[in-house]
């Protein structure tokens, strides 16, 4: 009996400090943005493209900088990138050039 006792408190252990090692992964990751599909995406997908005046969205994703609920990426005819703010009534709220596409095209 205490030896199974011991085998379910070091398991115990094991399971929280795993789900802490994740949650913190989490926390902390090089990319904690979440990449959306769905309708939500299709349409805050419309929106920036409305925007804009068309392109190709490459990335639609949760706003993680408080401006707006969406990010929307798009690339245009002409190859530059911008960076759409979309709010949650699927509203443009601004452009900004996508400066990751440049560091991107640096390497």
């Amino acid at each position: 009996m205490r030896i199974k006792s011991k085998t379910v408190a070091v398991a115990a252990a094991v399971a929280a400090l795993g789900a802490g090692g994740a949650g913190i992964a989490y926390a902390v990751g090089d990319d904690s943005e979440e990449q959306l599909s769905g309708p939500a995406a299709e349409r805050a997908k419309s929106a920036a493209l409305d925007a804009v005046g068309g392109g190709t969205v490459t990335e639609v994703e949760r706003a993680d900088d408080g401006n707006g609920a969406y990010e929307v990426e798009v690339k245009r005819a002409d190859g530059s990138q911008v960076e759409v703010a979309i709010d949650e009534d699927f509203q443009a709220l601004g452009t900004t050039a996508d400066e990751d596409a440049s560091e991107d095209d640096d390497d």
